[in-house]
């Protein structure tokens, strides 16, 4: 299923796709596309593992729709608190 989403233009600076990565996931989330995203959504469904490493880069990077994402892995059943602070996306001392 990674074929399309190891093809992705936000993993621009990256020779392969490592789902391992936090920090390719993090680029995925912040710079995907709608089918990066369907995709990576696909994945964390079947890999507890994976939605819980989302949870934790979500709550630590700050990235557009961070809500969003909460909502969608606590559709899969992960345990998040979707009131809780996240870094801000506009606001990044730049």
């Amino acid at each position: 299923m990674t074929s399309n989403l190891s093809r992705s233009r936000a993993l621009w600076n990256w020779s392969s796709l490592d789902l391992a990565n936090d920090e390719q996931l993090a680029q995925i989330l912040d710079r995907g596309t709608m089918d990066d995203w369907r995709e990576l959504y696909q994945l964390a469904k079947g890999d507890r593992d994976l939605r819980g490493r989302l949870v934790k880069i979500i709550q630590r990077v700050p990235l557009p729709l961070p809500r969003f994402w909460l909502a969608a892995l606590a559709a899969l059943g992960e345990e998040v608190d979707l009131s809780a602070p996240l870094p801000s996306y506009t606001d990044q001392g730049i």
